[in-house]
């Protein structure tokens, strides 16, 4: 069977899912509740904005080989903190009404047992063989996909009622 496989870091933009880490920190800070987050929040991730994951995907289908194996990763480490203070730090700013001090709504919760210190993907193979980079860099993915979410609480409502 002619195949190839793609494994992806973390990936996050529009349309995600609410119950995971960055939407939760966005519908929370906007509805002014406590931002959870686990244990020390220095759990690192690779984070994949997902339009550069499709563009990963439509190159892997263009130019691999068959059989091969790709990973798919955004070169943006961060730790959770991290993400959530930045987050915070844009609500603040896109949201002023809100009155500000998000960072005042992180709550460290404990820890999820088994919880991996570390996600992360070695790329280098799918840049090498294919050419392949990310087009983001996590503070601007990060950026469009708060103002999306601000933008479409009608979409994330919705999706909450089902």
């Amino acid at each position: 069977m002619p195949v190839v496989i793609t494994n992806c870091s973390n990936n996050y933009g529009p349309y995600q899912f609410p119950e995971k880490l960055i939407p939760v920190v966005i519908q929370s800070l906007l509805a002014r509740k406590a931002v959870p987050v686990y244990g020390d929040g220095l759990n690192v991730r690779d984070w994949l904005y997902v339009r550069d994951h499709a563009e990963a995907l439509w190159t892997v289908l263009q130019r691999g080989i068959l059989g091969e194996t790709y990973n798919i990763g955004g070169h943006n480490e961060w730790a959770n903190i991290r993400i959530v203070e930045l987050i915070c730090d844009l609500v603040d700013e896109m949201q002023p009404q809100l009155g500000g001090n998000s960072r005042g709504l992180i709550t460290f919760v404990k820890d999820r047992p088994g919880h991996d210190r570390r996600y992360a993907v070695d790329a280098a193979k799918i840049q090498n063989e294919l050419g392949w980079t990310p087009a983001h860099k996590f503070e601007q993915g990060i950026r469009e996909t708060v103002r999306w979410y601000i933008d479409n609480q009608a979409w994330v409502s919705e999706v909450l009622k089902q």
